[in-house]
């Protein structure tokens, strides 16, 4: 890297003498929080600063909810108790009562950890439970990750309506703000917490209360030096602009001011010929001069700076911690990709037992699950559907002790939420196990309540020599069932050739006599249904080679994770070539009790393209689906590497050939890491960072630096980390930051994935996930990251 006082000797010598003025006006940084003060708006209450801040205080839907609502919350026919909820003046927490106390943490939920805001009668609890309430003052909360929805009827319909409109406005604004807009707001929340008798004046004591909420065990006479050089007052108190100054050096960030300093020389102010050489240094693609302008009118917090064309270590920092300064290419986070190659030149994100919201064994089942996985970018949901009372056909985990839903609610479940946030096709696979009548059924409710969504007939020729594209079938659901054969039993509807048994039979081997006439039944297949698999004909695997005759890209496998590995193992390039022409199913083991999950990677490095996992049970090998669908705009759909679409590919997996790449990453800092557990103020985190490459398996490994004691704030490690790998192409970058323990594992606090394809080089940010990848924002990582190519 150039040394700071080159570049100096290379700025024009008519650049404007306004670059030290800048400097000087800017010396301190402007984008720091303001301490709390006394009064705020004339009331006694610093904490409303923070709403202050989003623009929302004079808003009467947010006032409405911080001074709280008295709702109804309900569980079922029986359960149904008022409750108060109010909003925080954090803006960022909502408070509700509990009938029985528990910690101050387990009485709040968080804003940007809800998925949604549902008006009415627009959830399955709501739809069972709510019909003594008009629709119009019902609302359900919907959260990510595993936390269950918050049913809740409003005395009044404008009651419900203010909290549907004020979350959304809250949701919003929350979504704008940028990192470190989040910083300041989050800062706020703890000065409003620590400062105990709310005289917005910090004595020590409090100032040690805070530190430790920030997760930071900071030496007592460290702590003790800083908090007098700040209290120029001598009163023993800080208060005003002596809080801002302790913030500030508290929030120092050392190795941004080095790099800054490296670029902007003596001045101390970034020219925008000076950016460029930054941006140049970094790899960035499209690095011009006028871009490094433009960045400097986004990022640039001071107005004079930003009319000179100059940029602060402020706006240098706003750049860093932005989007554009993520180790994600934002040019992936929207579709980029070729979506008009056939279907089975795609990694499709897929689910297995979708229904369930916990274990297979005796978890529950909701349409919820559904909507959830489709919040989550899921194109291929499972549906064990078995025979029911009525004539109405049901879904559960057969021969268990899950609960039932009925197959229509599913069906009007995905018409409602299916393409909510994908408009890419979404696949049905149906594991049937009911008789005629009830597939016919089926088959009724799936005509009548999808419409024109389902596809009935192929779109161009019947017998298609390949797969349709997804752009071609947006908006669209695809059956993947059992098709008649062409032979027909006497009464005119064929038995089954016990193809696509696959899975029943795995999950089979495990059940008694007693399920025999119902397997029986279920090796029938009504016209009715069959009609409806067009694309996705389910089919045993006989074998990888080519049938002779005409290619049957129509035809789709399920395999266990176990046949899947020995296909791998045995016959690597013969798997990869046949997944080229057709679509591969891949799910968990049934001896998967607690509905565990196996790790993706193998599958994908096959091609195979509907990879089903748990979707509830969070775990490494959902953040490495997280990870593989982040990008292409989260749409579910990723084109596979070129080595896995050409018919005659010479890729195997198992012998990817020798290193073609070497991915440096140098671990330097980590801001804001959460604390583990808030109910112990002395608890504070010790961090190591992990680095984990998924891929081929000669790629697969992992690396970590030393552990920081004591330090989750602002922990400094420097240290580079090395790999080598084969299949770039296929590789994920795993980054893991962990609470070391020396006599027991380490706990897990934040990771985040992404194909090593969308990593962009140079100095980034990484944003961390909680396990159930939820934001952990302000949390942070700052890396270094090369990669070289050979």
């Amino acid at each position: 890297m150039l040394c700071g006082r080159w570049r100096r000797c290379r700025r024009p010598p008519e650049e404007p003498p306004v670059a030290a003025q800048v400097a000087a006006q800017v010396a301190a940084p402007v984008a720091l929080p303001s301490p709390p003060t006394p009064s705020d708006g004339g009331t006694k209450r610093p904490g409303l600063r923070a709403l202050k801040k989003m623009g929302l205080t004079e808003d009467e839907d947010v006032r409405a909810m911080l001074r709280g609502s008295r709702l109804r919350k309900i569980r079922s026919r029986t359960w149904q108790k008022e409750r108060l909820y109010r909003l925080q003046e954090d803006g960022l927490t909502v408070w509700f009562q509990r009938r029985i106390p528990r910690a101050p943490s387990q009485h709040i939920f968080f804003v940007q950890h809800i998925e949604a805001v549902r008006e009415g009668h627009q959830s399955e609890g709501l739809r069972r439970f709510g019909g003594a309430f008009a629709p119009a003052r019902c609302l359900t909360i919907a959260f990510k990750g595993r936390r269950k929805n918050l049913d809740l009827a409003a005395p009044t319909a404008e009651e419900a309506q203010r909290w549907v409109r004020g979350l959304a406005k809250l949701r919003a604004r929350l979504d704008a703000m940028s990192q470190r807009e989040r910083l300041d707001h989050w800062i706020h929340t703890y000065l409003h917490r620590a400062d105990s008798n709310q005289d917005s004046k910090m004595s020590f004591k409090e100032i040690k209360s805070l530190l430790r909420m920030v997760n930071v065990d900071m030496n007592d006479m460290y702590a003790y030096l800083l908090f007098k050089e700040c209290d120029h007052s001598k009163n023993e108190r800080l208060e005003g602009a002596e809080i801002e100054e302790f913030l500030r050096r508290l929030l120092k960030r050392p190795e941004l001011e080095d790099i800054f300093h490296q670029y902007s020389g003596e001045d101390r102010v970034l020219s925008a010929p000076e950016l460029l050489e930054f941006l140049e240094d970094q790899g960035e693609e499209g690095a011009t001069l006028a871009r490094a302008q433009q960045l400097i009118q986004i990022y640039e917090l001071n107005e004079t700076a930003k009319q000179h064309e100059l940029m602060t270590l402020d706006g240098f920092m706003m750049y860093l911690l932005s989007p554009e300064g993520a180790a994600l290419d934002p040019g992936h986070t929207c579709v980029f990709q070729d979506m008009n190659q056939p279907l089975a030149h795609y990694f499709i994100s897929s689910s297995h037992n979708t229904y369930l919201t916990d274990s297979q064994i005796g978890g529950l089942s909701s349409t919820e699950a559904y909507v959830r996985a489709f919040a989550q970018g899921c194109r291929c949901v499972e549906l064990d559907c078995w025979e029911g009372p009525g004539g109405e056909p049901i879904i559960y985990h057969g021969h268990t002790l899950t609960s039932k839903i009925l197959f229509r609610d599913v069906i009007q479940a995905v018409r409602d939420h299916a393409f909510t946030l994908s408009p890419y096709p979404v696949i049905l696979s149906l594991e049937n196990h009911c008789g005629l009548e009830q597939q016919a059924a089926m088959a009724h409710h799936l005509r009548t309540i999808l419409g024109d969504m389902l596809v009935t007939q192929a779109l161009d020729s019947p017998n298609p020599e390949e797969l349709p594209s997804p752009e071609q079938l947006k908006g669209r659901v695809l059956v993947k069932g059992k098709k008649l054969p062409a032979a027909r039993s006497e009464d005119g509807r064929a038995l089954s050739d016990r193809e696509e048994e696959e899975e029943e039979e795995d999950e089979e081997e495990e059940e008694e006599a007693e399920a025999a006439a119902q397997r029986r039944l279920a090796k029938q297949i009504s016209p009715e249904l069959s009609a409806l698999a067009v694309y996705c004909q389910a089919t045993r695997l006989r074998t990888l080679y080519p049938a002779p005759g005409a290619p049957q890209p129509c035809q789709v496998s399920s395999l266990s994770e176990r046949k899947a590995k020995k296909l791998i193992r045995e016959a690597g390039n013969s798997f990869v070539r046949h997944n080229t022409r057709q679509l591969t199913r891949v799910y968990p083991l049934g001896l998967r009790m607690n509905s565990a999950n196996y790790s993706p990677q193998e599958m994908w490095n096959s091609g195979c393209q509907l990879v089903a996992l748990n979707f509830q049970t969070p775990g490494y090998e959902m953040d490495l689906n997280a990870g593989r669908f982040l990008v292409n705009g989260q749409c579910g759909y990723v084109l596979k590497p070129a080595c896995l679409r050409q018919p005659d590919s010479t890729f195997d997996p198992e012998y990817p050939g020798p290193p073609r790449t070497t991915l440096s990453i140098q671990v330097l800092t980590a801001q804001q890491l959460p604390k583990l557990n808030a109910e112990k103020p002395h608890s504070i985190v010790d961090p190591l960072v992990r680095v984990e490459i998924h891929g081929v398996p000669a790629d697969c490994t992992r690396q970590e630096t030393d552990y920081v004691l004591n330090n989750g704030f602002n922990p400094r490690w420097g240290q580079t980390l090395h790999f080598q790998l084969r299949a770039p192409e296929l590789a994920l970058v795993r980054f893991v930051v962990e609470d070391y323990d020396a006599t027991s594992p380490n706990d897990f606090v934040g990771q985040f994935t992404l194909p090593l394809s969308s990593l962009k080089q140079g100095y980034r940010h990484i944003h961390l996930l909680s396990k159930d990848g939820a934001s952990l924002s302000p949390a942070t990582l700052f890396v270094h990251i090369r990669i070289q190519r050979s």
